[in-house]
């Protein structure tokens, strides 16, 4: 079994935590890691773009003048490309950005980023964590207590209103539940903090 220190809220070693092997111990995919973060990307596109083509541009139902005699290149409607106002030419349809990724990608990507933040040290497992008040200082105090860099991930089972509140203004600090932990977020961190739940939670679905 892996092992890494499990900590309270003060900082302060209180255990070992035992890690199952094939979720936080596989040697990383960096292909399917690659694959999942292009795709979380392109889903976050939204897509809207659009410009009118012909059919969608208003006016031009006739001839702009008759088709022969006048000396000049015949046309059938004054909002062809070429005129100004005319519709545009292979522009921009609204779309889906989004693909499809095999769902043993998915997970194979998602075990290959724990993994890695196990290989880089930048993982950090607490017992619980839990505020009597709301209150941004007392998250503040934790993220002291453990010197946290610049960006960090925290990790909960379930959100509790009181955590929740006490996070939401602090810059650099994102907040998720356990089932919603992603290739993308654990990336994007330099310090993954997860509680034992959470820990559990995702071994238990990943396993």
């Amino acid at each position: 079994m892996l092992k890494v220190a499990l900590f309270n809220q003060k900082g302060e070693k209180i255990n070992d935590l035992d890690l199952n092997e094939l979720v936080f111990g596989i040697e990383p995919n960096n292909q399917a890691i690659f694959d999942m973060v292009l795709l979380q990307r392109a889903s976050l596109r939204q897509g809207t773009h659009k410009v009118k083509n012909r059919s969608a541009v208003r006016g031009g139902g006739r001839k702009p003048y008759r088709q022969k005699g006048t000396g000049r290149a015949r046309q059938g409607t004054i909002r062809a490309p070429q005129f100004v106002g005319g519709g545009v030419v292979f522009g921009p349809t609204q779309r889906k950005y989004g693909f499809k990724l095999n769902r043993k990608v998915a997970r194979l990507a998602l075990k290959s980023a724990l993994s890695q933040k196990i290989i880089d040290k930048e993982f950090t497992a607490l017992d619980a964590l839990s505020f009597e008040t709301i209150k941004t200082k007392n998250m503040v105090e934790v993220l002291k207590a453990f010197n946290s860099p610049r960006k960090v991930l925290l990790v909960v089972d379930e959100f509790d209103e009181n955590v929740l509140l006490s996070c939401r203004n602090i810059p650099n600090l994102k907040l998720i539940e356990a089932n919603g932990i992603n290739v993308y977020d654990i990336l994007d961190c330099t310090n993954l903090m997860m509680t034992e739940k959470a820990v559990k939670a995702v071994e238990e679905a990943l396993a």
